[in-house]
């Protein structure tokens, strides 16, 4: 059971870094491309400009 929730979980960030990775000129950043995703479920749930332009990134 452990396997496949760790397979779970592996698979949504994977999921929400691949989109914010592919929207991400729809956001009002310019730089740390590499940065904001890799970090985009710690950012997520604690800065509010962050999620409004991870919203975007995904509305693409």
């Amino acid at each position: 059971m452990g396997t496949v929730l760790t397979l779970v979980l592996l698979g949504l960030y994977g999921g929400g870094a691949w989109k914010f990775w592919a929207g991400f000129s729809r956001t009002n950043f310019s730089q740390g491309k590499l940065q904001l995703t890799l970090l985009w479920p710690l950012l997520l749930a604690t800065n509010k400009s962050y999620r409004e332009n991870f919203n975007r990134a995904l509305k693409g």
